[in-house]
């Protein structure tokens, strides 16, 4: 399906408003041709006096049939204005209500996405998608639909104006234009590749930038200012290429156009004049024949941009439309969770799992979860700790077994409902650009001001927040970077905390923090994880000393399980740990 066709299909409640704001363009196009028809009704008035068309409609007097060509002529430049003005406003409103549609919907979409999609693409690549791909069809729609109305619309008119005075004039002076109309469908089609390429390479310059400027502390550390600002110069380059050459095509419309207008121009004066002379053709005829074939295919010349305004923003809308049509791999719909009849026990039964392209991650996991207990699984960087954390919030589906809470199948449940459920404390917690009580609320949005503070409390973080400038109204910044590691962490405990969930993760929440922070830390986790199913992963097992029951993971495998000092006393992987990190020797255990 063409991409246009697909758009205005996806867009559906806009057809009656792209309808009228066509009606507004061809409506201006008549009352902007008409002018030129008055000039040549002005000649005749002029050469015939009492034999003009005006007085055969019964203006014979000469000054009147002037006052009424001035009457006319207020009368159509003031029509012209007011469809001008009005097919302006339609089309804008158009692309700016259509532009903002359409990137709420790409972003809701991509929401919905599973992680492993996430996997393949690149941030600065998907903001290309979403911001200047639908831009370019934000211009498009602003300008470029209007124009290529108009010229449709008035090839059309003055052509029939054109076969009304002449006939035979008209089909030699109209000759050029199903040549001029070929051939911009002929270079247009050939602009389709190049503008595709531009804009893949404008989603490259995108990634680049966006990954550079997420790791700007990096890159000053190491002093690869110049080593980086060569990648940039790189992929401009590459974009500046694919851009030339699609300009150096499509700037050779223009003089082909021009060629063909220069015939259709010159067989109106010469032959025209000839056929006035000779008494075949009035003067006023003749007139109306110049201007209007200035006024057909001088604006022909414009196809030229039209055909690059187009071709830009149909790779732009192909690349939006595929974005929005991407298939959802982790369904939303399924039986309800309401939160009052979950206890919260978690179970993992057989689960086999790897990601895309790598080798497996867990293998054949089995482990159960009763209500109410805290547990802690550790292992080995790459053991899949993780990776059993991203199964039960279904950022991934396993590709055997199952994963049950409170017996039932997790894959059945509708997907919003079991995150809600869970709250989620991770090792880089996200923070929004907001205040320290927005990013506490976020996710809990009926939360009052003292839910917020008693949620921070439990998390010990109220002290440090009292602190900050504006207190719980503090602006955090850009991913929380007004504020330091330990004080992200807690704030996103009290925010995990404040949703009230039966099932808590905390997923490394303590591997980048200071001994303190990790102190308070676990003085919340003892308060909060009463009555809440609380899962720790952890590096360091300081944090799951107190755990219930502990699981310890390697290659993807459960290898040990039991409380801390029954691990300690089997003498095994945990044993091993433990020693490697508080510094006991072999010979001292």
């Amino acid at each position: 399906m063409h991409p246009l066709k697909k758009l205005f299909d996806h867009a559906r409640r806009y057809r009656r408003d792209a309808l009228l704001a066509s009606v507004y363009s061809i409506a201006n196009k008549l009352f902007d041709i008409l002018p030129e028809v008055l000039i040549g009704v002005a000649v005749d008035v002029v050469v015939s006096r009492q034999d003009s068309f005006l007085a055969r409609l019964g203006f014979v007097d000469v000054k009147v049939q002037l006052v009424v060509l001035g009457v006319l002529t207020v009368a159509i430049w003031g029509f012209e204005s007011l469809f001008e003005y009005l097919y302006s406003v339609k089309w804008r409103r158009l692309a700016q209500d259509l532009q903002h549609d359409m990137r709420l919907e790409a972003y809701r979409h991509v929401q919905q996405l599973e992680m492993a999609w996430f996997e393949q693409k690149k941030s600065g690549q998907l903001m290309a998608v979403m911001n200047d791909d639908i831009n370019q069809m934000e211009r498009f729609l602003n300008g470029g639909a209007n124009s290529i109305l108009q010229v449709l619309s008035s090839t059309v008119l003055v052509s029939a104006v054109f076969f009304a005075l002449s006939p035979s004039l008209a089909a030699l002076a109209l000759a050029p234009v199903p040549l001029i109309l070929y051939g911009a469908f002929w270079f247009q089609k050939r602009l389709a590749p190049r503008y595709a390429a531009v804009r893949e390479a404008a989603g490259a310059i995108n990634a680049r930038l966006a990954n550079n400027l997420s790791g700007i502390a990096t890159i000053k550390s190491y002093a690869a200012e110049e080593f980086e600002a060569a990648h940039v110069e790189a992929a401009s380059l590459a974009y500046r290429d694919k851009n030339g050459a699609a300009i150096r095509f499509s700037s050779a419309i223009t003089p082909v156009i021009r060629i063909a207008i220069l015939a259709g121009f010159v067989t109106t004066l010469v032959y025209g004049g000839w056929m006035t002379l000779s008494g075949e053709l009035a003067v006023g005829s003749y007139s109306v024949l110049v201007f209007l074939t200035q006024r057909l295919l001088w604006p022909l010349t414009g196809l030229a941009e039209i055909a690059d305004l187009y071709q830009r923003s149909k790779a732009s809308i192909e690349r939006v439309l595929q974005l929005v049509d991407t298939p959802i791999g982790i369904p939303y719909a399924g039986r309800a969770l309401p939160r009052e009849a979950v206890a919260g026990a978690v179970e993992f039964r057989a689960v086999d799992f790897s990601y895309t392209g790598a080798a497996p991650t867990l293998s054949g996991v089995d482990l159960s979860i009763r209500a109410g207990e805290t547990v802690g699984i550790v292992g080995s960087t790459g053991s899949g700790k993780s990776t059993l954390v991203k199964l039960l919030l279904r950022f991934y589906t396993p590709q055997r077994g199952a994963i049950l809470l409170d017996g039932e199948d997790i894959g059945s449940a509708k997907l919003q409902d079991l995150r809600r459920l869970i709250g989620y404390v991770s090792q880089e917690p996200f923070l929004t650009d907001g205040s320290v009580a927005d990013n506490i609320a976020y996710g809990t949005p009926d939360a009052t001001r003292a839910d917020v503070e008693a949620a921070a409390r439990a998390a010990e973080a109220h002290d440090f927040i009292a602190r900050l400038p504006q207190g719980y109204d503090t602006e955090v910044g850009e991913r929380g970077q007004r504020l330091s590691g330990g004080q992200r962490q807690r704030i996103a405990l009290a925010r995990a905390i404040l949703k009230n969930p039966p099932v808590l993760i905390l997923d490394e929440a303590t591997s980048a923090v200071d001994n303190e922070t990790e102190a308070a830390i676990q003085r919340s986790l003892a308060h909060v994880a009463r009555g809440r199913t609380t899962i720790v992963i952890a590096h360091r097992l300081s944090t799951v000393r107190q755990a219930d029951r502990i699981w310890v993971m390697e290659h993807g495998r459960i290898v040990e399980t039991g409380d801390h000092d029954a691990l300690v006393a089997q003498n095994g992987v945990y044993a091993g740990l433990w020693r490697l990190q508080t510094g006991e020797s072999l010979a001292e255990a």
